[in-house]
């Protein structure tokens, strides 16, 4: 049995750091959208996968992927979404038994009225204190990071 490597002094400070910093983002993010925009951040995510997919069109299992949360949990958010008239659900042409989430002019007119003060608060909680070197020494490391994590799942 391999030993156990705990972490360093730095490291440990590092680690924690992060972790305070992610949970602190977030909340700052979702607190933002819900205030000046009436949209939770998850519903936010929800509607830039969206935006960005062909067609405007995405299967559920791959949405709940995307904003890395359950599928039940995505299906709770798209029915939210559905409701108000921001998606609607699709029959899949390959599937008849799976649906499809799309994003509607509406959802996307709700996406274009909350993304400023969005990034404005990405940008004044992040990029803002980070400088350019930063910027790209955090861009690689969270994308080795993310493509280990994703090869090994």
């Amino acid at each position: 049995m391999e030993a156990t490597r705990w972490l360093s002094d730095d490291e440990q400070h590092t680690w924690r750091a992060y972790l305070d910093a992610t949970r602190l983002l977030l909340q700052n993010l979702d607190r933002q959208l819900v205030r000046d925009a009436g949209i939770s951040f998850t519903d936010f995510e929800l509607l830039v996968v969206l935006s960005e997919a062909p067609d405007r069109r995405c299967r559920m299992g791959e949405l709940a992927d995307a904003v890395t949360t359950t599928r039940s949990g995505v299906t709770r958010a798209i029915s939210r979404l559905v409701e108000f008239g921001w998606v609607r659900r699709v029959e899949c042409e390959d599937d008849k038994r799976g649906m499809l989430a799309e994003l509607t002019d509406a959802g996307a007119a709700k996406l274009a009225a909350a993304s400023p003060g969005h990034v404005g608060e990405v940008r004044k909680n992040m990029f803002d204190l980070l400088s350019p070197r930063d910027v790209a020494v955090f861009g690689r490391a969270y994308q080795e990071m993310r493509t280990h994590m994703l090869e090994r799942s």
